[in-house]
């Protein structure tokens, strides 16, 4: 007889066969002396028949899962996509009304921090050395020309005692890089 390699699923098949041959062989014997210990051929049956059980119901709850893993991966992309939807919509339907967006389990959007005197200087500073390093081109040619804005300082204005106020500095002319990040 060949010997079959000891799987689960043959151990579960295995285990009905013995279950099957206890009925058939051993139903009339009053007592199994084995493992240390004393059988009835009907306690023998209930344990095999629980191995059986529940191999059988580890496959077919693999099984389960991996129908069900693929249905999740054919068909969550579009629900993920309605469900952003409907979220945008809710938000644009009721704002940032916190107690309404809460019965949504949503939280409202923070407020756009505003930005300070030094940090509105330097953002204005940064977008004309862009516009100037960039030019005024077409569409190809902008997305071409990359690198960094250097050499621009930023003096912060404040309020001071002195009757002349100082003369603002001008921006460094920008360098254009073209090399690769």
């Amino acid at each position: 007889m060949p010997t079959v390699p000891k799987t689960k699923g043959n151990e579960a098949a295995l285990a009905k066969q013995l279950v099957a041959g206890t009925q058939k062989r051993l139903a009339n014997m009053p007592q199994l002396l084995f493992a240390g210990g004393s059988f009835t051929p009907a306690q023998v049956e209930a344990q095999l028949e629980t191995l059986a059980t529940l191999r059988t119901g580890v496959d077919d709850a693999r099984s389960t899962l991996k129908a069900k893993l693929t249905a999740q991966k054919a068909q969550a992309p579009a629900l993920v996509s309605f469900m952003q939807a409907f979220e945008a919509f809710v938000r644009a339907m009721f704002g940032n009304q916190p107690d309404v967006l809460a019965d949504f389990g949503l939280t409202p959007k923070k407020a756009r921090k505003p930005l300070t005197t030094e940090e509105r200087a330097a953002a204005k500073a940064k977008q004309e050395a862009t516009r100037k390093a960039r030019g005024t081109t077409g569409k190809r040619k902008k997305l071409a020309v990359k690198g960094d804005v250097t050499g621009v300082e930023i003096t912060p204005v404040t309020a001071s005692s002195s009757p002349a106020p100082a003369a603002p500095t001008a921006p460094a002319a920008p360098t254009t890089g073209s090399g690769t990040k």
